[in-house]
């Protein structure tokens, strides 16, 4: 594109802080507009895979990245006693990590920081509370009584997406799976240098993830009725229950958790637009669009990964619908086999039955997506 764009970002979350620099580095002029009163961000740990890592290379955030969490490379495979299974090199996307472990507040203290040097404006505590698009830009009113005219809209406002709702009325909601993730941050146990995914019975798998040379997290996948909600004085001897199976590194790590208000407790869903990603100039990406479950740890990189191809789709397109279109038909694919993986993989581990597709895409398996998924997007 020639000039100069105004976009509006609407979430300041993992994939929207990522826009926010990757544009406002190609001189755009960019708000954020976050609901929240500062990038405290919610959540424990996450996985950063190589495609992740990548696009923080791309982005200028790499080495904070890594500075601010724990590189690792072998995926080892356990049973419920703590007996190693398998041990899995992972691959690497060009020159960047195989992965990194990082608490999600240090990463949005990077996002954030990465942003706001490259010049986009973050306005806490609002919201979208008007839309108009008349074809050539889109009128908007902020939930802080302020107004403009931009250019592009783009919603990374999550898997429960007012933005989605606006655009699609109720077509598109959440899914519930079924299942839940319950994590809690505990002391890194030295031996553990990388994912440990401790498996064998269709209750519950567990994990464990360092996300700085102190602390990993613990992680377990459950199957939770959709209402159920953990007890605030004792989810903590609730986690321990779901895990009563397991010994060895699990086991160990569950000794330190004491605090039930220590304890995250997510149901799984997940999102599928099945309409095109765009109306007009508003778009939605990441879990607005695509969300999926947690099986490939994928949802963050792509929503990163939708960033910084919008980004260069805008480069390269003469106006924002050529943009928009070029940018859908290079996501969907690949959005869309994450997901569908993803949750083939969640009925493979817990019993449930698949679809013969899903019996197809099940002959990949983890490794064969990794590998998949270092290629470029």
């Amino acid at each position: 594109m020639s000039s100069p764009l105004r976009v509006l970002i609407h979430g300041g979350g993992i994939g929207g802080l990522t826009l926010a620099t990757a544009l406002a580095r190609r001189g755009h002029q960019v708000d954020v507009a976050e609901l929240r009163d500062e990038l405290d961000a919610l959540g424990v740990g996450i996985i950063q895979p190589s495609n992740a890592l990548h696009v923080m290379r791309e982005i200028g955030v790499l080495e904070e990245c890594l500075a601010a969490g724990f590189e690792w490379e072998v995926l080892t495979i356990c049973d419920p006693a703590g007996a190693t299974l398998a041990k899995i090199p992972q691959p690497r996307m060009a020159d960047a990590p195989s992965n990194n472990g990082i608490p999600r507040p240090a990463l949005a203290k990077v996002l954030g920081r990465a942003a706001a040097e490259a010049g986009a404006k973050i306005r806490f505590g609002t919201t979208i509370t008007e839309l108009a698009d008349d074809g050539e830009g889109v009128d908007v009113t902020l939930s802080d009584g302020s107004s403009g005219r931009w250019d592009l809209v783009v919603g990374f406002d999550g898997i429960g997406s007012p933005l989605r709702k606006r655009l699609y009325g109720d077509r598109f909601e959440p899914e519930y799976t079924g299942f839940a993730n319950w994590r809690v941050t505990v002391p890194r146990d030295p031996e553990v240098r990388g994912v440990v995914m401790s498996a064998g019975n269709l209750n519950a798998k567990a994990l464990l993830t360092p996300i700085t040379d102190d602390t990993m997290y613990l992680g377990t996948v459950f199957a939770e009725a959709e209402d159920f909600r953990p007890d605030p004085e004792r989810a903590h001897e609730q986690l321990a229950e779901r895990l009563t199976s397991f010994a060895g590194p699990v086991a160990a790590a569950l000794t330190h958790v004491t605090d039930p208000a220590a304890v995250v407790y997510s149901r799984i869903s997940q999102v599928t637009v099945e309409d095109a990603w765009h109306v007009g100039r508003v778009v939605l990406a990441g879990d607005a669009a695509h969300a999926s479950t947690p099986h490939l740890a994928q949802g963050a990189a792509m929503a990163v990964e939708d960033a910084l191809v919008l980004a260069e789709s805008l480069d390269a397109a003469p106006d924002v619908a050529g943009a928009l279109a070029a940018w859908e038909a290079r996501r969907r694919p690949r959005a869309m086999w994450v997901q569908s993986l993803s949750r083939a993989i969640l009925k493979q581990e817990t019993g449930t039955a698949t679809t013969p597709e899903e019996d197809e895409l099940l002959k990949v398996g983890i490794p064969g997506a990794a590998h998949f998924l270092v290629r470029p997007y």
